[in-house]
């Protein structure tokens, strides 16, 4: 049985997406948007009017600046890739800057990135502290608001409570309209993996649901984790997903 702490294999993979400087100099290649990232398949529960929010900018409408605050887990990366994903079908261009992970270069990297029509910067925290490139950001703040760019930019926590020193930048970011994302409600969970499941065309019989989510962990980053693996298990082995071939993968991984 998977427990609390278990590892679920899985890709977790990070990057710009069409028109974001492939060939920007500072950014690392090899880099992919998660192709499961997509707004059809985010269970809004709660959120539902932060996911307005996010869908109608990433398609050139509506708020210029949205900072969406929250726990992990709680489907923030998700939504920035899926706008990414949005922006990208119809032809803007967008760009997905995960500063958790790109913050051992330079901030150098925001070089230019005003021309994108579309940016979405992930977890502004990772940051915080860090005198270079918190002038870095606000600068380019400042160059967006001339080329009218959109930002979509993510957080731990409530702007002034993430640590960043720059008074400047602080203010900045609390310049748009700003998002708390709920988490869902244990009851909400099982609706949220048929959700997940039916948007990837995966036939998840409600039985096989109920007994996945008394075996695993009822957060949802485990939950659809295990739900890509049992998708891929399903596609090599040509098996539907009962409750037998189910268990068999979970005594397998787990």
């Amino acid at each position: 049985m998977c427990g609390p702490g278990a590892a679920v294999p899985g890709s977790n993979v990070h990057t710009s997406t069409r028109g974001a400087f492939m060939n920007h100099p500072q950014l690392p290649l090899g880099l992919a948007l998660r192709d499961s990232a997509r707004f059809a398949s985010f269970f809004p529960g709660p959120n539902a009017e932060a996911v307005r929010c996010l869908q109608l900018a990433a398609v050139g409408e509506g708020e210029t600046l949205v900072f969406l605050s929250g726990d992990t887990g709680l489907g923030k990366t998700h939504l920035l890739q899926a706008a990414c994903h949005e922006a990208a079908r119809r032809e803007h261009a967008a760009a997905y800057l995960p500063l958790n992970e790109l913050k051992s270069l330079s901030p150098e990297l925001f070089d230019e990135m005003e021309a994108m029509q579309l940016l979405c910067i992930d977890d502004v925290d990772a940051i915080a502290g860090l005198p270079e490139w918190e002038a870095g950001l606000f600068h380019l703040f400042n160059r967006t608001r001339e080329s009218g760019s959109r930002l979509l930019i993510t957080g731990s926590g409530h702007v002034d409570r993430l640590g960043i020193k720059l008074p400047d930048l602080v203010s900045r970011l609390g310049w748009g309209v700003t998002y708390t994302l709920k988490p869902i409600d244990n009851d909400s969970v099982h609706m949220a993996l048929m959700h997940r499941a039916r948007s990837r065309g995966l036939e998840l019989p409600e039985e096989t649901a109920a007994f996945l989510l008394k075996r695993i962990p009822r957060d949802l980053p485990s939950v659809f984790t295990l739900l890509d693996r049992l998708d891929e298990a399903s596609m090599v082995e040509q098996r539907r997903l009962t409750i037998p071939f189910v268990k068999a993968v979970l005594d397998e991984i787990c």
